[in-house]
């Protein structure tokens, strides 16, 4: 993407963390909000950690208690019970020390400072990390060239597209040089082009520069893009946590989309019904379109052979794929119990 790449600065991170061990760890965390008949319990007992260089990717449907969790792991609320601890600080003991490794971009919030120029954004959250705010002007540069903003770095915020500006929200979290970033919501409102560029920056941040990225995003393909890992929460409990394509290889099953070249009578349609299971039939043109998919005591051949014995012409047949937003859907509505997968 640029002829250089951002560095870090060596700066020490208390050496509490060393290669292999997690760098963000969230035990036994819970929080309620109210008491009595009233009470709701946002975050229920939600314990992983995240291992240094990875993208992991929370989820849930609003309402799963996901915007509570990364707040407590930031420490913007202090949970009812549970710690969290990033690079080996306790982020509720000692916040200060904590907020010196990690960056942070909160959807819906005011992330950057509008009056300001984006230059003068990143040495003002750079030195908040307790830097001199000359000394990351090196890596200030490179982040504004990787993320398209070198030519803006003089202009004020305020006179930016609402695209630029989502650009220098995560110039800002990144500005400080810290290990780990929060990042909630980051691809919203950048239009295809600057969505795919940013996608790749945060793959090469994770690969080249190791760095540990927690993500929020309602887009899938943004998750299922940048992610080694996804955690799926609902109603305040982790229901999933895996690999994306774990997590899709769960839901695999053997679906096939099949165009045959005749009208296909109803009567050979509820036959093939009562074997195999069916949906999303259409006519196209002179054929008939179907989805199906296979229960596990069927197999392809024995559908075909069905088909042939209908006397039906196949012209097509593909295999259809699950995707991540399928699986997220499925896992939110059904729980996890409905699916087989254990609560961690």
């Amino acid at each position: 993407m640029v002829p250089r790449m951002a560095t870090r600065t060596g700066q020490s991170r208390g050496g509490a963390v060393t290669a292999g061990d997690p760098i963000v760890s969230v035990d036994a965390v819970s929080k309620t909000y109210g008491t009595g008949e009233g009470a709701v319990t946002a975050v229920d007992g939600v314990t992983f950690d995240v291992r240094s260089g990875t993208v992991v990717g929370v989820l849930g449907p609003n309402g799963a208690g996901k915007t509570t969790l990364i707040k407590s792991m930031l420490g913007l609320i202090l949970p009812d019970e549970g710690e969290v601890t990033v690079d080996g600080v306790d982020v509720h003991e000692d916040t200060r020390a904590a907020y010196r490794r990690i960056g942070a971009m909160l959807e819906g919030a005011r992330n950057v400072y509008w009056r300001l120029t984006v230059r003068e954004n990143l040495r003002f959250f750079g030195s908040l990390a307790g830097h001199e705010p000359g000394s990351l002007r090196d890596r200030h540069d490179d982040l504004l060239e990787q993320l398209g903003l070198a030519d803006k770095a003089d202009v004020t915020v305020n006179d930016l597209s609402r695209g630029m500006k989502g650009k220098v929200a995560l110039a800002a979290a990144l500005a400080r040089d810290a290990p780990v970033a929060f990042l909630d919501e980051p691809t919203l409102g950048l239009d295809v082009e600057s969505s795919i560029e940013l996608r790749r920056e945060l793959r090469r941040l994770a690969e080249q520069e190791s760095m540990t990225i927690v993500l929020s995003s309602h887009d899938m393909a943004v998750v299922e893009d940048v992610c080694d890992r996804v955690i799926v929460m609902n109603e305040g409990r982790v229901v999933a946590d895996d690999t994306v394509e774990n997590l899709i290889d769960l839901f695999r099953t053997q679906a096939y989309r099949i165009t045959v070249a005749e009208d296909v009578p109803v009567a050979t349609r509820e036959s093939l019904a009562s074997d195999f299971l069916l949906e999303s039939w259409e006519e196209v043109g002179h054929s008939d379109r179907f989805d199906v998919a296979l229960p596990g005591d069927r197999s392809v051949y024995d559908l075909m052979d069905r088909l042939r014995a209908a006397n039906l012409s196949i012209e097509r047949i593909t295999a259809i794929e699950p995707e991540l937003e399928e699986v997220f859907l499925e896992l939110t509505e059904n729980g996890a119990d409905a699916v087989g997968v254990e609560d961690r």
